[in-house]
């Protein structure tokens, strides 16, 4: 579904991703890990759009969106979730949804029905002010404004970072009923590794803008933790 091959990036002379290879089959989640500074949300940043690469490919569903704007790229079925959530803090909770509806080619104009039912609590705090919700609540605004866009692939930057525990276990449950229920595949950057290990099926690690190991989430070991994501 996701294809990234020999993709590099430099920030002026300096080399921050070097030749990163990552596939993402369909209806899967899959993790990207690795100590802070390695190039996770640089390389997040690529695949979005954001930044553009030195070098590589980028496909989706075998399509090249390499040279592709960053809005056809989410218009093309790529929705991102950034690192800290970026809500519009000043707007309701409905009114941050909607503004998913611009990217979506079918004109709707109504948030679908299925996000609410995803997080019931934008359903209860859909007058409330983006800056008023808790960090989990915003995180999960944060999710189904990406959802509303209809998405094919879903990207999410540390979508657990400074959340409770109780949410976290319902982000991750709502991964899953993607997955499972709208065939929707999911590329995440994460370091709680409990929640790899629940919830993705693959991983990948970066070090120093490389990737360094992957395979399946059950064959992470202890080994690969101490070299590669031990602080």
């Amino acid at each position: 579904m996701l294809a990234v091959s020999d993709l590099s990036f430099s920030y002026g002379e300096v080399q921050v991703l070097r030749d990163i290879e990552i596939h993402v089959p369909p209806e899967r989640i899959v993790a990207v890990m690795g100590r802070n500074g390695v190039g996770k949300t640089t390389l997040m940043n690529n695949i979005i759009g954001l930044l553009k690469p030195s070098s590589g490919s980028i496909k989706v569903e075998d399509q090249e969106i390499i040279g592709v704007q960053t809005h056809r790229r989410v218009r093309g079925g790529l929705a991102y979730v950034p690192q800290g959530r970026m809500i519009f803090p000043k707007l309701t909770v409905e009114e941050n949804l909607r503004i998913g509806l611009a990217a979506r080619n079918d004109r709707q104009r109504r948030v679908p029905e299925d996000v609410y039912e995803l997080f019931p609590i934008l359903s209860e705090m859909s007058k409330r002010m983006g800056g008023d919700l808790s960090g989990g609540q915003q995180q999960q605004l944060a999710i189904g404004r990406a959802l509303v866009t209809h998405p094919k692939v879903l990207i999410l930057d540390e979508p657990t970072e400074g959340i409770q525990p109780n949410i976290i276990q319902q982000i991750g449950v709502v991964l899953q009923q993607l997955v499972q229920m709208k065939g929707i595949t999911i590329l995440i950057v994460e370091q709680y590794l409990d929640f790899v290990r629940e919830f993705c099926q693959q991983f990948y690690i970066m070090n120093r803008g490389e990737i360094a190991a992957s395979g399946d989430t059950e064959d992470l070991g202890q080994e690969m933790i101490k070299a590669y994501l031990s602080v």
